[in-house]
């Protein structure tokens, strides 16, 4: 199926690298213009190589360095968003990050830093756009959860987060219907990423036995259910997660 996203304006947080360079690229494809929002000055590279290569697309784009965790910097992203395209029909919460640990050796500041950018990041971002897709009676916002929010050792900030994350999204879900908002999440299970190939080998073997279709995800199929949920095909879809996971999780639910 060949998505149209032509006068559609989207954010894509985290939209610098892995998974959300490769969703705004997907978007931009198909005539989406884009704001790429990257959270630290160190990120500034990966975020104009980003921009140059949808620019190259010939679709507008710009970049936005905002911390999702800090209200105020959301709201100056979000304003010069409304300033610069006069709309915003797409949100993709993709920024996130893990510090895992097992339980009694989480540090307290990794479980704060966790939480507040996967999920008090994700609440900023859909307060901030809410009341322009109000406004336009049109939105489509997709928050990235993972298969982890049923729970994983060793990462209790990390499960935490993704599990509110699919609460915030069936609530907001409820709220904004009635303003033809539609809000739904992607719960991805074994990427093939940078953060996957963080994991130790001896523990990455296990996941990977683990696996119905014997093969990590590629970023593409992600992308793919982003894609679909933001289209017009997806307009009497919302307050629901879709698990892209080769099956991993079947039989756990």
């Amino acid at each position: 199926m060949s998505y149209h996203f032509r006068w559609k304006v989207a954010l894509v947080t985290g939209g610098n690298r892995g998974i959300g360079r490769e969703t705004a690229i997907g978007l931009a494809k198909r005539g989406c213009c884009l704001l790429i929002n990257y959270g630290y000055e160190e990120e500034k590279e990966t975020a104009e190589q980003t921009v140059y290569d949808i620019a190259r697309l010939g679709v507008e784009v710009s970049s936005f360095q905002a911390d999702v965790s800090k209200k105020v910097e959301v709201e100056e992203m979000v304003a010069f968003m409304v300033r610069q395209f006069h709309r915003i029909d797409i949100l993709v919460n993709n920024a996130g990050i893990h510090k895992d640990a097992l339980i009694h050796q989480m540090k307290e500041e990794d479980w704060d830093q966790v939480v507040s950018i996967n999920l008090k990041g994700s609440f900023n971002c859909i307060q901030s756009v809410s009341s322009q897709m109000m406004k336009q009676i049109y939105g489509k916002i997709v928050n990235i959860s993972s298969v982890a929010y049923m729970g994983n050792r060793g990462t209790a900030n990390y499960s935490a987060s993704k599990a509110g994350v699919i609460g915030l999204t069936r609530t907001t879900a409820l709220e904004l219907a009635k303003y033809n908002i539609c809000v739904n999440s992607i719960a991805p299970g074994m990427i093939e990423s940078p953060m996957f190939r963080s994991i130790p080998d001896r523990l990455s073997q296990k996941i990977m036995a683990r696996i119905p279709l014997g093969r990590l995800g590629d970023p593409q199929d992600v992308v793919n259910g982003v894609l679909f949920l933001v289209s017009d095909e997806s307009n009497y879809i919302t307050g629901q997660t879709l698990i892209i996971d080769g099956g991993l999780t079947v039989g756990y639910i």
